[in-house]
C-alpha cells in the first residue's frame, strides 16, 4: 500500500447469493461515474427536553448501498437472476458481501443483506445507460486488509 493512492479502479466487490449460486460472484464493469456508494447512517436519536437537556439513544439502522453497473457489465445477469428468483419464490434472497480496496488497505464485510430495488433493463438513449441496484445490509464491518 503506497501512501496517497486513492484509486477505486482496483477495488474488488464479491457478493454471495444464499441458495441461488454456489460460489461468490465478483462484480465488475461498474459505472465510470459511481461504482458503489453507501448512505451515511444515523447513529443516535436525540430529543431536547423543555428545560434544555439533550437526551440521546442509540438506534440500530440498516446500511443502504447503491451499486451502479455499466450496461455492458457481465454482472447484470446475476442481479437479473436474483430479481427473478425473488419474484418466482415470493421471498427475499439473503446476500453477503466483501469489498476490498487495496490502495487504502481497507476491507468491508457486508452482512445479512438483500436487494431492495433494481433496474430490470437499461434505459436507452444515444447509448445504453448504467443500471443501478439498491442493497440493504444489517451490518457493515470495516477492517484492514
Amino acid at each position: 500500500m503506497a501512501g496517497g493512492l486513492i484509486t477505486s479502479a482496483n477495488a474488488i466487490f464479491m457478493l454471495t447469493f444464499t441458495g441461488l449460486f454456489n460460489a461468490p460472484v465478483r462484480l465488475e464493469n461498474f459505472s465510470a461515474d459511481r461504482a458503489f456508494e453507501a448512505e451515511a447512517i444515523e447513529l443516535a436519536e436525540t430529543k431536547m427536553s423543555i428545560d434544555g437537556f439533550l437526551n440521546r439513544g442509540y438506534v440500530p439502522r440498516a446500511v443502504s448501498m447503491t451499486v451502479t453497473l455499466s450496461a455492458a457489465s457481465k454482472s447484470i445477469p446475476y442481479f437479473d437472476a436474483l430479481i427473478m428468483a425473488s419474484q418466482q419464490s415470493r421471498t427475499v434472497i439473503t446476500l453477503g458481501g466483501e469489498i476490498s480496496i487495496p490502495d487504502t488497505g481497507r476491507k468491508f464485510t457486508l452482512l445479512n443483506g438483500c436487494l431492495t430495488n433494481g433496474s430490470v433493463f437499461p434505459s436507452a438513449g444515444t447509448t445504453l445507460e448504467d443500471q443501478t441496484y439498491t442493497l440493504q445490509w444489517e451490518r457493515v464491518l470495516p477492517a484492514g486488509i
